[in-house]
């Protein structure tokens, strides 16, 4: 064999090996790749700061407890061409994630979400204690009062009272309270203006206020749904003729948290501002957050003559057009003459 050929063949040995050993790195990285990160069988909490760096992001996942170097998850992140993608949030890391999973959860933004509910015919004192009760809802509302948090969603000198939209709202571990509450506040005031804008002529509504206002009195009134309208008609009727509400859900939020349950003749009786029996006109507030059915059912009253209503006992309302016709109705249906 001649000097050349050893040569050669010295050349092609080494680069066999050479591809050999690249064959064996490809194969051994996307094993990795593709690979279960040992978080110790426990889900990883992954919190991620807006500009926090892609070698940032990966000694936070080291940080957090995954037994993986985090100076390969970096090389990872960078030789993906997707480091610039990653998103900040709050990631609930599962055991048997792998780095590929990883960035995809990262540049997709997969977030773990909580939710809170709050509920149609709600007040303001229940809306605060869900969100008091929410798992990992940051309460930066809890030591303010109802005038300095409204200043902070930016409505000072407005009442909090029925001014937040009745919904399920997402959010990531950590978040503000009053994050939740600004959505939530945004989505009433659209709700509200879109009722105004379809409003019936024959409502007796000056305002968006009062539309919201009475809209909250329709939802603590009504039992079955389909009776909406014609109490929001009974009312409107009344606002137009200057004839008192009397509607007991106002006295009943008059009274706060000393309500018993038990309305009595003496409450009907005793002023104070949100009293329909004693005063003229709308209450000065709403009662509760109203959903959007009772919003436009104010805005859309049934067109009828009735004055008065009375719970028949299964949900539904007896509409009576007369004083005479409705103190019958009251004596069949709850005094059982």
């Amino acid at each position: 064999m001649n000097k050349d050929s050893a040569v050669i063949k010295g050349w092609m040995r080494w680069w066999i090996s050479l591809m050999v050993l690249g064959m064996a790195a490809v194969i051994a990285v996307n094993a990795w790749l593709h690979a279960p990160i040992d978080t110790r069988q426990a889900t990883l909490d992954l919190s991620i700061e807006p500009g926090t760096s892609a070698q940032g992001i990966a000694q936070a996942v080291q940080d957090a407890g995954a037994q993986t170097s985090a100076t390969l998850l970096f090389a990872w992140f960078r030789l993906s061409g997707q480091s610039r993608l990653m998103r900040a949030g709050s990631y609930e890391i599962p055991p048997g994630t792998s780095p590929k999973r990883l960035l995809n959860m990262l540049v997709r933004g997969e977030e773990s979400l909580r939710s809170v509910t709050l509920v149609e015919g709600w007040n303001w004192r229940q809306v605060r204690q869900a969100l008091a009760k929410s798992e990992h809802l940051k309460p930066d509302s809890r030591n303010l009062s109802d005038e300095a948090l409204m200043g902070q969603l930016g409505r000072p000198g407005v009442t909090p009272e029925g001014r937040f939209y009745p919904d399920t709202y997402s959010y990531a571990k950590g978040t503000s309270d009053l994050t939740v509450l600004k959505r939530a506040m945004n989505a009433m005031d659209k709700q509200v203006q879109q009722a105004w804008q379809s409003r019936h002529p024959s409502a007796a509504l000056r305002s968006p206020d009062e539309v919201l206002i009475l809209a909250s009195i329709v939802e603590k009134e009504t039992g079955k749904a389909q009776d909406r309208p014609e109490i929001s008609g009974v009312f409107n009727n009344r606002l137009r003729i200057g004839m008192r509400l009397q509607t007991d859900p106002t006295v009943i939020y008059g009274l706060g948290e000393a309500f018993d349950g038990n309305l009595r003749r003496v409450h009907l009786t005793t002023d104070n501002p949100w009293n329909t029996y004693t005063r003229a006109g709308l209450p000065p507030t709403p009662i509760a957050m109203p959903g959007k059915a009772s919003l436009m059912a104010a805005v859309q009253p049934a067109q009828t003559q009735a004055l008065y209503f009375v719970a028949k006992g299964d949900g539904t309302s007896h509409f009576s057009t007369t004083l005479d016709e409705h103190n019958r109705a009251v004596n069949r249906y709850q005094r059982g003459r």
